[in-house]
C-alpha cells in the first residue's frame, strides 16, 4: 500500500473506490478467484465493511477455520464441563468460550447456573490471580487459541512454576496455524481454493516466512494482510494479480506490523513450554496430525488433562448444523438451515454463531440479505 494510502488513514473513501477499480479491472470474468480468509478478524473485517459486494463476480471470498472458539471441538468442550462439576475446581475461561453449545441446552453458562464454578477472565493472568486469592481450590484456565494467544498462556505457565503456584493448571486447546492450512488445501474442498489471506495477528508471532512451505508446496499465493478495510481490498487486489501472473509465495501487505521472522521471543517461550501433541481434533477438520499443544514435560504438573486424568472423547456436532462445512470454505453461514431461524446470536446452536469472530456471527449481524432471510 502506498504512503498516500497511510497518511490519508486507512478508511478513506476515495483510496477504496480506486482499490476496488483496480480490482474489477484486472480480475479476469473468465476465471475464478477463491480465496480464503483464515483469521476471524478478517472475516468480521470483510462483512462488517460490505467488502465482498464491492467485488466483481469471479472474486469470492471464503471462509477458513480462524475463529479460535469456533474450531473447538465439542468433545474437548464437554471435557471442560465436566472438570467444572467438581467441587474443589473453580474453571475459567474467555467469555465468547462460555456460550458456545456443547449440545441442547449444554455449555459451560448452563454448567455455571446449574451450580458450577465458572468464571470468566481476560487474560491467564487473570487467572493465575484467581488460584493465589483461592489457594484451596483448584483454578483451570481453559486455554483456546492459535500463536496469537498461546504466548500469553505460556508466560502464565512459567510464572506459576516460578512462584510456586500449585493449585493453577491449564486446559490446553492451542492450536497450530499452518498445519491447518496444510489440511484445509489437502481436502476435497480445499482444492476450489486459489489463493489466502493470511492471518495478520498471527503471522506477528510466527513470521510471515512460515507461510512460505506452504505456499510453494500447493503452488498458492498467500497475502498476509492487516484489518482496516483498505487493508483487505489492497490485499484483495495483490491475491489477484499474483493469481492472474500465477504466481504462488507469500507475500506481506501488514508490513507496518510484522516482518518475515515474527516474534523470536514469543516463539521462544512457546517453544519452552509446549510441546506439539500427536493429532489433535478439530472442528471441521476432523483429526488432523501435530495440530495442537500441550504443555512440555517439564511443565506437566500444570497440565489439567494430566492432573486430573482427563479423557477426550470424540462427540458428534448438533444436527444440521452446518459450522464444520462453513469452516473448511464448503459453504456459506446462509447455506445452513438453521441460520437466523434456529441459531441466532442470542440463541446459538453452533459456535460460529457465538464467537465475535465467528462467520456465522459475521453473517448475521451485518449482511443485508442475513437480514432478509431471519425475518
Amino acid at each position: 500500500m502506498n504512503g498516500k494510502i497511510l497518511s490519508d488513514g486507512f478508511r478513506n473513501p476515495r483510496h477504496a473506490e480506486a482499490l476496488v477499480a483496480a480490482i474489477h479491472e484486472e480480475a479476469d470474468s473468465g476465471r475464478h478467484y477463491r480465496i480464503m480468509e483464515f483469521c476471524g478478524g478478517h472475516t468480521h473485517a470483510i462483512a462488517r465493511n460490505g467488502l465482498a459486494d464491492l467485488l466483481p463476480d469471479p472474486v469470492k471470498l471464503v471462509h477458513g477455520p480462524g475463529c479460535p472458539v469456533c474450531v473447538l471441538p465439542v468433545g474437548r468442550l464437554i471435557m471442560a464441563m465436566e472438570l467444572a462439576q467438581r467441587e474443589e475446581v473453580i474453571l475459567t475461561s474467555y467469555g465468547d468460550m462460555l456460550r458456545v453449545p456443547a449440545g441442547p441446552g449444554r455449555s459451560l453458562t448452563r454448567a455455571r447456573a446449574e451450580g458450577a464454578d465458572v468464571r470468566m477472565v481476560y487474560s491467564p493472568l487473570d487467572a493465575l490471580e484467581m488460584a493465589r486469592a483461592n489457594p484451596h481450590r483448584q483454578v483451570v484456565f481453559l486455554a483456546i487459541g492459535f500463536e496469537t494467544t498461546a504466548p500469553a498462556t505460556a508466560a502464565v505457565v512459567k510464572r506459576a512454576r516460578a512462584e510456586g503456584i500449585k493449585n493453577f493448571s491449564v486446559l490446553c486447546n492451542h492450536v497450530v496455524t499452518v498445519t491447518a492450512m496444510t489440511a484445509v488445501l489437502d481436502g476435497e474442498d480445499g482444492r476450489r481454493i486459489d489463493g489466502l489471506i493470511g492471518p495478520g495477528h498471527v503471522s506477528c508471532v510466527i513470521g510471515a516466512d512460515a507461510f512460505a512451505g506452504v505456499a510453494r508446496h500447493y503452488q498458492r499465493p498467500i497475502v498476509i494482510s492487516g484489518f482496516e478495510p483498505l487493508d483487505m481490498l489492497d490485499t484483495v487486489l495483490r491475491a489477484v494479480r499474483r493469481l492472474n501472473a500465477g504466481e504462488a509465495g507469500v507475500e506481506n501487505a501488514y508490513g507496518r506490523a510484522l516482518d518475515g521472522a515474527g516474534n523470536k521471543q514469543a516463539q521462544a517461550l512457546m517453544a519452552e513450554v509446549f510441546a506439539l501433541r500427536e493429532s489433535f481434533e478439530w472442528r471441521g477438520l476432523g483429526t488432523v496430525a501435530a495440530s495442537g499443544y500441550r504443555l512440555a514435560d517439564d511443565f506437566a504438573a500444570f497440565d489439567a488433562e494430566s492432573r486430573f486424568e482427563l479423557q477426550y472423547r470424540v462427540v458428534p456436532e448438533p444436527k444440521s448444523c452446518e459450522c464444520p462445512s462453513v469452516l473448511r470454505g464448503a459453504k456459506e453461514p446462509e447455506d445452513c438451515v438453521l441460520f437466523g431461524k434456529a441459531c441466532t446470536p442470542e440463541q446459538p446452536v453452533g459456535a460460529c454463531m457465538v464467537s465475535s469472530e465467528g462467520a456465522c456471527a459475521a453473517a448475521y449481524l451485518f449482511r443485508r440479505d442475513a437480514r432478509r432471510l431471519s425475518a
